[in-house]
């Protein structure tokens, strides 16, 4: 335990971190918080803030209270950072390193409990040396936790925390003097009814999935877990493949992926990896695992034909052509998605708040829009805009001004760039002296320096290409108003003859978004002007204008 420290420092800022919910639960950041405190007192130090990064891994620097805290250091609020660990700032060296440096940069002193800070380049050799084999001896524990896992499920033994619908989950029981008993899968006998009535439903009665789940709410069966208290399709469907019902229980169908469309966008995630992509069946680690069946493997089979089936005949995937699809929404902030009734016959958009509220009643009273209608008033508006002379002579101005504006001075935004590079360059050596220290190895050095370079020599292209855009602009390589005015004649023709696949492409760009009601549909957008756009003349020499 460090309990001297040299350096007069008065007042300080404390900072915690726990990785994981059963942490928080369990007050680890209280026992951290407590020691911190009590050195603190014994050095006749003042806590002036705390900062607490409940839950968040330290794998990733990205965390608010960290960020919050990196904030504060260059406003001079304290002057020092007071930690129970190293680890509790990152678990990989790099980063401590990282994080530390930028503190030192702002005059910060950073303060551990367990350890006396580095005082000087011997000190600061032997904390990095540490710091690796500290990282080294986390990676080595979780290889061998994951290859007991392993071990486990092709020994065949159920490894999960929670049951699949129908089944309760006994965990590992120790019972002294006697071998030690795995955990295991015990049918739930009330639950187990509930799965044999919906595939019976499915393979015997071939109803669809949302028929499945109207019958359950009739039946006042409500799923292990829900917010609404009712059953979602999604859930259905993961129920009727499970292939556990049949006595086959897997493990290692699917990996942890970043979302490539998340539904929220978030500056702070604890976990970056939230969906999951499904692998082959023949490379699931253990795909066989004997349980207690609750179906017969003969019903199982039929009830997957006849999702197929039913995903084959579902009306919503017979496609009708909606301009406005994914752009239009209903007043009460939910989507409207296309409906065809009668075949296609008449197209509506409708808001989605009944689909996601079923089978509850839904909240919006909001009616259906005809899709025609909607679909031409909107295109004839997109279209009047993009072909208006006026607009477009409009827009040619602004345009000038605006690069006018641009290049009167470029050489701010180069002189912030080559801070930076400068900055960068600090870095690269700071990696580079490390590596010469035989901190880590050639491996590590490129690993950590080649983000380094590759920025670098961005921000050296991008100063070449402020440089020669300096004073490029040049005004007669611009149409004039007559010239404007012929090319948006010519547009008006072209864009009233598109076809729907070019109409859609033009919508996607150009509209955010259409709040729509049955009296009126407020649209939300722009027209960007980009560089596929070209405008033949029948003057000057008959050649193409360039977009700069």
């Amino acid at each position: 335990m460090n309990d001297v420290i040299e350096k007069n420092i008065k007042l300080i800022a404390i900072y915690g971190r726990v990785s994981t919910s059963n942490q928080e639960n369990e007050g680890t950041i209280e026992t951290q918080l407590a020691a911190v405190k009590d050195f603190s007192k014994k050095n006749n130090y003042t806590i002036v803030q705390e900062y607490l990064d409940n839950g968040w891994s330290g794998d990733s620097i990205i965390r608010p209270a960290l960020d919050q805290l990196r904030m504060d250091a260059k406003k001079k609020i304290w002057e020092g950072v007071l930690m129970y660990d190293p680890d509790r700032l990152a678990r990989r060296y790099s980063y401590q390193e990282l994080v530390m440096d930028e503190l030192r940069e702002a005059g910060i002193e950073v303060l551990f409990v367990t350890t006396s800070t580095p005082k000087n380049e011997e000190d600061k050799i032997l904390y990095g040396v540490k710091g690796l084999f500290a990282q080294y001896e986390r990676a080595k524990i979780t290889e061998r936790f994951r290859l007991g896992k392993i071990r486990k499920v092709k020994e065949g033994h159920v490894l999960t925390t929670e049951a699949p619908y129908g089944y309760h989950y006994v965990p590992n029981q120790k019972i002294p003097n006697q071998p030690k008993k795995h955990g295991y899968y015990e049918i739930n006998e009330e639950e187990a009814k509930v799965v044999k009535m919906i595939f019976s439903w499915v393979a015997n009665d071939g109803l669809t999935i949302r028929k499945v789940v109207r019958k359950l709410q009739e039946l006042a069966i409500k799923p292990q877990r829900s917010k609404r208290g009712v059953w979602s399709t999604s859930t259905l469907t993961t129920l009727l493949r499970n292939k556990a019902y049949i006595g086959e229980a897997h493990w290692g169908s699917s990996y942890a992926v970043a979302p490539e469309k998340p539904i929220k966008i978030q500056q702070y995630k604890k976990i970056k990896k939230t969906s999951r992509r499904m692998r082959p069946e023949e490379e699931w680690i253990a795909s066989a695992i004997p349980v207690p069946k609750i179906i017969e493997r003969e019903q199982f089979m039929r009830a997957r034909e006849q999702l197929k089936r039913n995903f084959a005949l579902c009306q919503r995937n017979k496609k009708n052509e909606y301009l406005l699809a994914g752009r239009i929404q209903c007043s009460c902030g939910r989507r409207r998605t296309g409906e065809g009734p009668m075949h296609g016959k008449h197209l509506y958009y409708r808001c989605s708040d009944r689909v996601l509220s079923f089978p509850l009643p839904s909240a919006c009273k909001e009616k259906g829009i005809n899709a025609r209608i909607a679909d031409r008033l909107v295109w004839q508006k997109v279209a009047g805009l993009m072909s208006s002379p006026e607009l477009l002579v409009k827009q040619v101005e602004r345009w000038m001004n605006t690069k006018r504006a641009k290049t009167k001075s470029p050489f701010a935004d180069i002189t912030i760039m080559e801070k930076e590079i400068s900055k960068l360059k600090d870095q690269e050596e700071r990696y580079n002296k490390a590596y010469g220290a035989a901190l880590f190895t050639i491996e590590k050095l490129k690993e950590y320096t080649g983000p380094i370079k590759e920025r670098v020599a961005a921000l050296e292209s991008q100063i070449i290409k402020a440089k020669q855009e300096a004073g490029r602009i040049n005004v007669d390589d611009l149409p004039t108003k007559t010239e404007t005015k012929i090319f948006a004649r010519e547009a008006q023709k072209t864009l009233y003859n598109l076809n729907f696949e070019a109409r859609r492409a033009i919508v996607l760009n150009t509209v955010e978004k259409v709040v729509g009601t049955q009296q009126q549909l407020q649209v939300y957008g722009y027209i960007p002007v980009t560089n596929h756009v070209k405008f033949k003349t029948s003057y000057r020499n008959h050649r193409f204008t360039q977009c700069r």
